[in-house]
């Protein structure tokens, strides 16, 4: 529990320009953050993973 208390938390406006950039879901990009946190080259590479697996 105390893990998920020391996650941070986008805000609405970072999950939608990084789902907006990247092509991939809110949910998803929320889903990223939950596993890497808010580094955002973490987040760029698995959204971008994420998208060429749909393709």
């Amino acid at each position: 529990m105390a893990e998920e208390a020391k996650r941070p938390k986008p805000t609405p406006e970072q999950v939608r320009a990084l789902a907006s950039e990247t092509g991939v879901s809110e949910t998803q990009i929320r889903d990223i953050i939950s596993m890497v946190g808010l580094d955002r080259p973490s987040i760029l590479r698995e959204a971008r993973v994420l998208k060429k697996e749909k393709e």
